[in-house]
C-alpha cells in the first residue's frame, strides 16, 4: 500500500560528484504531501546544508507530478500543531539552505507544490508541466510566500490572474516570463538538471554559497539597499582574507623559530600547487620539518571549518 510505513516517500540519494537528489516519492497521490512527509522534507534539507559532500542539490517528484500539494485527505494533520515550528517546515529549511537546489519540475506543481517550487533556485521543467495555486479555489490562505514571491518572478498582474482566478501557469509561459530556466522533454527533466548541477559545481565553491546568499537576499531589497549590502559583504570577506593572512604569517614564524634543524623542503608538485594559489607560499613552506609543515596543513585544513580549534 502507497504510504505504508515500510516506503520512504522522501528519498535522499548521495552522488560522489557532490550532487544530492531530494525525490518526493508518492506517484499514485500526484506527490501530495501528509506531514510526516512534511517533516522528512524539511529534515532532508536540513542533513543536507550540513553536509559538506553536497555541493547541489536536485528536488524533484516521481512520476508524472512534482508535487500536487497538501493531501487533502490528511489536512487537519498538515496545519494542525508544529505546522510554525520553522525546524519541520521544508520552505523554511529550503530557504536556509547555503546550497543550490535545482527543482526539477517533471509535472503539475499546485499550490504547496508551487510554493516549494518557488523556494527552489533554480527551475528545469517538462513541456506540458504547469504551475497552479488553487487557494482562492480552497479558501486557504498561503503561508509558504506565494502571495509575496510569485509577484516578483513574473509581475503583479500575472500574479493576479495565476493567484485570484486559479488559472494555471504554463512552463513554456514560466520560461519567457523568468521562472523557469529551462524547458525539455519529460524523460530528459533529471538530465538537463544534472547539468546545471555540473556547471555550478565547476567554480569556486565558497564563493557559490556567497554568491546565492548575496543575491538571494538582495532580492528582498531595493537597489540602493541592495548595493549597500554587497560592499558589505565584499568588505567582510577582505576582512577575513587579511585576518587569515596574518594568521598564516604568525603561525608561519612561530614554527620556523623551532630550534629543530630545517630538514625538509617541499615537493616539485606541491610548490606548483602552492605558486598557481599564492605565490608567497614558497617563502612561508620553505625550510619547515616534517612535523612542522604537517602542523601548518593541519592548521589550513581548520581556517575554512565552522568551529576552528582554539589550539594550533
Amino acid at each position: 500500500m502507497e504510504g505504508s510505513s515500510s516506503e520512504k516517500l522522501i528519498i535522499v540519494t548521495r552522488e560522489p560528484d557532490g550532487i544530492a537528489t531530494v525525490t518526493i516519492n508518492r506517484p499514485k497521490s500526484l506527490n501530495s504531501l501528509t506531514r510526516p512527509m512534511m517533516v522528512d522534507l524539511a529534515k532532508a534539507f536540513k542533513a543536507l546544508a550540513k553536509d559538506n559532500s553536497v555541493r547541489v542539490i536536485i528536488l524533484s517528484g516521481a512520476g508524472r507530478a512534482f508535487c500536487s500539494g497538501v493531501d487533502l485527505t490528511a489536512a487537519q494533520d498538515v496545519f494542525k500543531g508544529d505546522v510554525k515550528d520553522p525546524e519541520t517546515d521544508p520552505v523554511v529549511q529550503m530557504e536556509q539552505c547555503p546550497k543550490p537546489i535545482i527543482g526539477a519540475i517533471n509535472g503539475l506543481a499546485i499550490t504547496a507544490g508551487f510554493e516549494i517550487a518557488l523556494a527552489c533556485d533554480m527551475l528545469v521543467a517538462a513541456k506540458g508541466a504547469a504551475f497552479v495555486d488553487t487557494h482562492a479555489r480552497f479558501g486557504i490562505f498561503p503561508s509558504w510566500g506565494l502571495s509575496q514571491k510569485l509577484a516578483r518572478f513574473i509581475g503583479p498582474n500575472k500574479a493576479r490572474e495565476v493567484s485570484l482566478a486559479a488559472m494555471p501557469l504554463s512552463a513554456e509561459e514560466a520560461e519567457k516570463l523568468g521562472f523557469v530556466n529551462y524547458v525539455v522533454d519529460q524523460n530528459e527533466v533529471l538530465n538537463k538538471a544534472r547539468q546545471l548541477a555540473g556547471a555550478i559545481m565547476k567554480n569556486s565553491q565558497d564563493l557559490v554559497l556567497r554568491y546565492k546568499s548575496v543575491i538571494n537576499d538582495g532580492y528582498k531589497l531595493d537597489l540602493r539597499q541592495g548595493l549597500a549590502m554587497e560592499k558589505m559583504k565584499v568588505l567582510a570577506i577582505l576582512n577575513t582574507i587579511l585576518i587569515e593572512d596574518s594568521l598564516l604569517k604568525y603561525l608561519t614564524a612561530h614554527l620556523c623559530s623551532s630550534s629543530q634543524p630545517a630538514i625538509f623542503s617541499i615537493s616539485r608538485n606541491h610548490s606548483q600547487s602552492v605558486a598557481s594559489s599564492s605565490e608567497r607560499g614558497h617563502k612561508y613552506y620553505d625550510g619547515m620539518t616534517p612535523e612542522q609543515f604537517k602542523k601548518m596543513q593541519e592548521f589550513i585544513a581548520r581556517r575554512g571549518s565552522k568551529k576552528p580549534s582554539s589550539k594550533l
